[in-house]
């Protein structure tokens, strides 16, 4: 074979995920939550708290997150208690409570100078952009899990998502109100999203002792 019939070779590209860790992200513990309720409280981080709060309690995507306005939270001079959006990615609504300490949180980030005149829950600090992007969302969270010492690998933003509810399934074992909460169309898509089925395996192969 002649030198100009030689194939070319060509420099393979290191696959996006080498190195990392992927799959479903796990949720935050209770323990983990408070750990970082604590240290966002001491740093003063009046925005990280409310917005780490918000993740919690409202169990929205990240796009949504990200998106949300401050008439969704805030009417009549106060927070809401519960308060529903249409979701991005459904086009169908989801309601979520605001418990009393994210409302507090919300309260001191809403009375922040950095809100004046926003419309947006979350501004962004980029002239173009009115909120921030997921990718800053998704940058927060990597720090917040780093700061209490997690792999962040192992969690995401939908680490945020999942925390609240995998508590609730794990505590009633009711999957229709895990269904309703995170605005699920189809109950599979909820048991696939909580891997209940491993969680359930694994709980009856802790309780036999043989």
């Amino acid at each position: 074979m002649s030198p100009n019939t030689l194939p070319a070779i060509r420099l393979r590209r290191p696959a996006w995920n080498k190195g990392r860790l992927v799959g479903q992200k796990r949720p935050l513990l209770p323990r983990h939550v408070w750990a970082i309720r604590v240290r966002l409280e001491l740093a003063g981080h009046i925005r990280d708290l409310a917005l780490f709060n918000l993740a919690i309690d409202s169990k929205l995507r990240g796009c949504d997150l990200v998106a949300l306005r401050v008439a969704n939270v805030y009417a009549a001079g106060q927070v809401k208690e519960r308060t529903s959006i249409i979701q991005s990615k459904t086009g169908r609504p989801v309601r979520f409570e605001i418990t009393a300490g994210t409302r507090s949180s919300l309260n001191a980030w809403l009375e922040d100078p950095a809100m004046i005149g926003s419309e947006h829950l979350w501004p962004g600090r980029v002239h173009d952009r009115p909120h921030i992007s997921t990718r800053q969302y998704a940058r927060l969270v990597r720090g917040w899990v780093t700061s209490i010492g997690l792999e962040p690998s192992a969690y995401g933003t939908h680490s945020m998502r999942r925390t609240k509810v995998a508590q609730i399934y794990r505590k009633t074992g009711n999957l229709r109100a895990v269904q309703l909460l995170l605005g699920h169309t189809k109950m599979d898509s909820t048991v696939r999203y909580l891997g209940v089925e491993l969680e359930d395996a694994l709980t009856i192969s802790e309780a036999i002792d043989i």
